[in-house]
């Protein structure tokens, strides 16, 4: 067998506007987030078929011929993909002994991985067919973890740049500029249900109130978009401003909706401090917020902040989003960082 070696990545994701407004049908603007994952898959004349996440300290491998038999009947069409296939599902339960109920992260990756496997062989050059089979391969790994996701996080993986959400479409910016930000972890943990139900419950309490608070939130979506397109053809430094403000009035709008925390009040002032503007990213109560940094964010300033959200016991990284999705890299592409974490699993 010839040594074949690819490596591929894909972006995180983030959202810049539009949390929990968009479960109410509102407008969302979901971003890749240049933090990728990184896959590497090897040819082997074992027999065998090895998985390692490091990450999350998962190392398993199974011969190729126990997996033959779980494959199902009749293949999967990639135009009608509306439904995960519960029987196989069941099958892999069985085949790794990971309880139906309640699965931990370890259970859930390894889950989606065998899935997707079975059931498909990935190409190394991608149309926009090809691109559209990986997004649907990508909504069934989604639909093993989370059971029914809005398809939001696998579009992103797989087309990067900006998308927009609005009534369970998702239509990705022509044009986007790539935006300098801060990705701040609170670690502070949060059921994202229930900050969900939270907000629902509010809205039942209060319908004259909070209706058009998710209004202006689905607004602050429509004229971010409008922004980011025209810093993507004539970038301004009032472009910026506007950003910033519609930062802050979106998560005063959060806080309005009642998904703040004392952590994420805390990162809005001490980036507030040097001049910078976050606002809570996802489902609130903690978790991560981003920081927009402008073009000429000085590298003093931005290494300060991240040292005192350090301080506070939170992590920290720069990046960017708006950044390409789903790629196939050479390794003389990879940065020294990633080729070494990849060559020691």
């Amino acid at each position: 067998m010839d040594n074949i070696d690819f490596i591929f990545s894909a972006p995180g994701k983030a959202i810049l506007h539009g949390e929990h407004a968009v479960v109410h049908g509102k407008v969302a603007l979901a971003v890749s987030l240049n933090l990728r994952t990184y896959l590497r898959l090897k040819s082997n004349s074992t027999g065998k078929v090895s998985l390692c996440l490091p990450n999350i300290h998962t190392f398993m491998s199974w011969d190729v011929s126990s997996l033959l038999p779980l494959r199902p009947s009749t293949a999967a069409d990639p135009k009608d993909m509306c439904e995960l296939d519960a029987v196989l599902v069941q099958r892999l339960h069985h085949f790794t002994g990971f309880p139906s109920e309640m699965p931990d992260t370890c259970a859930m990756a390894v889950l989606a991985f065998l899935y997707i496997y079975i059931s498909v062989f990935a190409e190394s050059r991608w149309s926009k067919e090809e691109l559209e089979l990986i997004n649907s391969w990508a909504f069934q790994g989604e639909r093993v973890i989370h059971g029914t996701p809005s398809g939001v996080d696998n579009a992103v993986g797989t087309w990067g740049g900006i998308l927009r959400y609005h009534a369970g479409t998702i239509t990705p910016l022509s044009r986007v500029p790539v935006l300098r930000i801060l990705l701040t972890n609170t670690k502070v943990p949060r059921s994202t249900k229930s900050l969900v139900a939270g907000v629902r419950d509010k809205i039942k309490k209060f319908p004259s109130v909070m209706h058009p608070v998710l209004e202006s939130i689905s607004a602050v979506s429509v004229t971010c978009e409008l922004t980011l397109e025209e810093i993507a053809s004539d970038p301004m430094p009032e472009h910026y401003a506007v950003l910033e403000e519609l930062i802050d009035i979106n998560q005063h709008h959060l806080q309005v909706l009642g998904v703040g925390h004392a952590s994420l009040d805390t990162l809005c002032r001490t980036t507030l401090a040097h001049g910078l503007h976050s606002k809570l990213t996802g489902a609130g109560g903690g978790g991560c917020g981003i920081t927009l940094l402008r073009p000429d964010a000085d590298c003093s300033v931005v290494q300060n902040v991240i040292q005192e959200l350090k301080d506070c016991g939170y992590d920290c990284w720069e990046t960017s989003i708006g950044v390409p999705g789903v790629c196939l890299h050479s390794a003389s592409s990879l940065t020294e960082e990633v080729a070494q974490a990849l060559n020691s699993n």
